[in-house]
């Protein structure tokens, strides 16, 4: 079997990432009344070990990966980059040659899409997206999870975005183009989707200016923190982005039955109001848990032993 990465989530194409999201609603069902730290009856990662770098802060990818390869057997190397000899200049190429050697798949969390396909292209075990500035594949995984056991059917839904165009959306809407469900981004022209992440979608997204457009009919209504780590001009941004905060106005446009999603971590009064993010409609605890169940199934698509 050839080499398995997980940069985006056309790498694992229709198939894989059907087959990851029921694996883990299983082993998540399986683990019933078990404590966190206890291991799943099979323990199907025994013995391996996996490298986490992270170039950019974290809370969610970080404990829920580390608790991920823990849960199926294995255990975890976690890596500053700072305080790694990637902070002293030493390339990505061969720290992907270091590790490889050491351990048994590598999850890197940083800046610039171009590290993860330079780390996956020297690496010689599996590479994972953790996040980077253009995509955030393992995130979209949990929200697909987490949609899923709110009783919606992937197919044929429709996501409602608002707000800034960044890499969570070109996730979506590249699950959009493999799962066959609409993405209806509102944005402002000046933080619209790059062009290549809506054409991708194979005709199933598009961008809006109209909030109220977007969210009309919508099954899920998704948004993000407007200002990103590192991110400058931030007064202007958030003057821009004002018209697209998620309200109990704007949610009444979509479904009756509509869920909210938001990966967090989140600004109440920015890009949400705090009485919907906190709502009936909200499903962000379980969906920042699904991060967990739904990174269990990639470290095992990745490692050949599902999909």
């Amino acid at each position: 079997m050839s080499l398995r990465h997980f940069l985006n989530l056309a790498d694992a194409g229709t198939d894989g990432v059907v087959a990851m999201l029921a694996d883990a609603a299983a082993r998540k069902a399986a683990r019933a009344g078990f404590t966190k730290g206890r291991a799943d009856a099979d323990a199907p990662l025994a013995g391996h070990v996996l490298a986490m770098v992270f170039e950019k802060n974290s809370t969610r990818t970080r404990v829920s990966f580390d608790m991920a390869i823990r849960q199926l057997g294995g255990t975890s190397i976690v890596m500053d980059a700072g305080t790694m000899q990637l902070g002293r200049g030493e390339s990505i190429a061969d720290t992907a040659r270091i590790l490889s050697g050491y351990t048994d798949a590598i999850m890197i969390r940083t800046d610039d899409h171009a590290k993860v396909e330079e780390m996956a292209h020297y690496a010689t075990v599996p590479v994972i997206n953790g996040l980077t500035d253009a995509s955030h594949p393992c995130q979209i995984m949990a929200d697909l999870l987490t949609i899923q056991e709110a009783g919606k059917t992937l197919s044929g839904m429709k996501v409602a975005w608002l707000g800034d165009g960044n890499n969570v959306l070109a996730s979506i809407v590249e699950a959009g183009g493999l799962l066959g469900f609409d993405v209806v981004a509102a944005c402002p022209p000046e933080y619209a989707p790059h062009e290549a992440a809506i054409t991708a979608a194979s005709g199933r997204a598009r961008v809006v200016l109209d909030p109220r457009e977007a969210v009309e009919g919508a099954d899920i209504v998704v948004t993000d923190t407007w200002i990103s780590m590192g991110q400058a001009h931030a007064e202007a941004k958030l003057a821009a982005l004002a018209p697209y905060q998620v309200t109990p106005e704007l949610m009444a446009f979509a479904k009756a039955d509509a869920k909210f999603l938001h990966c967090l971590p989140a600004h109440r009064g920015e890009e949400v109001t705090a009485d919907v993010i906190d709502g009936p409609q909200s499903l962000i605890w379980a969906e920042a848990e699904n991060r967990l169940h739904a990174q269990k199934a990639v470290l095992r698509w990745c490692m050949g032993q599902i999909g």
